[in-house]
């Protein structure tokens, strides 16, 4: 299966929070896994801001940075072109959304014209609740909480 990384799913993962085994689970399974170069900023982003407010030191901040690197540098990143910041200022199914999942999203619709059988990995709410009324699989298929 090819699998679109969001990063609150990549972010769990890393960090090692609740659900983060079901997101290394479903990366582990993929055939394929493409993500947004956002995804790769947002997690340096999170894990700075980790080690800024003291829940994680600043060597864990660094060890988890080399493993996005590593990790993502077997990804298919996607960066933002005309096509997908053209389709990031139009609407979505389930509004309002932040610009960053519009982002997301438009960059998962760019996937998909290539890779039709793509599924979202995410445990954004609003991520989900878009993806699927845009027609995508999403994973997994529940979630709790965004």
């Amino acid at each position: 299966m090819n699998l679109y990384a969001e990063t609150s799913a990549v972010v769990a993962w890393l960090l090692d929070e609740e659900r983060g085994d079901q997101a290394r689970s479903h990366l582990a399974a993929a055939d394929a896994i493409h993500a947004s170069d956002l995804t790769v900023i947002e997690c340096d982003r999170a894990f700075r801001r980790a080690a800024a407010t003291g829940r994680l030191t600043a060597r864990e901040s660094s060890r988890l940075e080399a493993i996005i690197d590593t990790a993502s540098a077997h990804w298919t990143l996607y960066g933002m072109d005309a096509e997908i910041v053209h389709r990031s200022r139009r609407s979505f199914p389930r509004e309002p959304i932040r610009a960053l999942d519009a982002i997301h999203l438009a960059t998962a619709l760019a996937v998909r014209n290539l890779f039709p059988d793509i599924h979202v990995l995410s445990f954004d709410d609003r991520i989900r609740a878009n993806a699927a009324a845009l027609g995508f699989g999403v994973a997994p298929t529940s979630s709790r909480q965004s």
